[in-house]
């Protein structure tokens, strides 16, 4: 299995297969509209502003198995991130990334870079940096600031 394999919901409902973004850099984040960590969502789209037109895509994942942080229904945290950070990358609706009905893509990612958790996600907004070939590069905890990626998302745009 690659990367491009699997596919999610956006949501709009509508099914995007990861394929989509073959000859893109990806940044895959698990958000939370209710968590400490919520600022970086004004983060995550200053980068996407700054590189898209180089190749760069970031999807959001919202989930709620954290502390409760995501409780709202797929409309109303698409909305808190419109209205609150102006995010325009592409949200796809609420998963679970860790469990028994964890999301295939999230198994998939766990299994190709381990945290400090092994192969749980510790927390909202662990991000996982995937290059033009699909290949899952890095895995950030989720206290980095999106920011600090900046370096390693060039070094993959060039």
């Amino acid at each position: 299995m690659k990367f491009y394999d699997f596919s999610a919901t956006k949501m709009n409902g509508q099914e995007v297969r990861m394929e989509e973004y073959k000859g893109k850099v990806v940044l895959v984040v698990n958000t939370a509209s209710k968590c400490g960590l919520t600022p970086q969502f004004k983060d995550l789209e200053q980068i996407y502003q700054e590189y898209k037109d180089r190749g760069l895509e970031i999807l959001g994942f919202p989930c709620n198995q954290f502390a409760n942080q995501d409780s709202g229904s797929n409309e109303e945290i698409h909305e808190f991130c419109q209205l609150n950070y102006g995010v325009t990358f592409t949200m796809f609706e609420k998963i679970d990334v860790n469990g028994e009905n964890e999301h295939p893509l999230y198994k998939y990612l766990k299994s190709q870079a381990k945290g400090i958790m092994g192969n749980k996600i510790k927390w909202n907004f662990t991000k996982f940096l995937i290059d033009r070939d699909g290949n899952v590069i890095k895995r950030y905890a989720p206290t980095v600031s999106p920011l600090k990626i900046k370096k390693d998302i060039e070094a993959l745009l060039k």
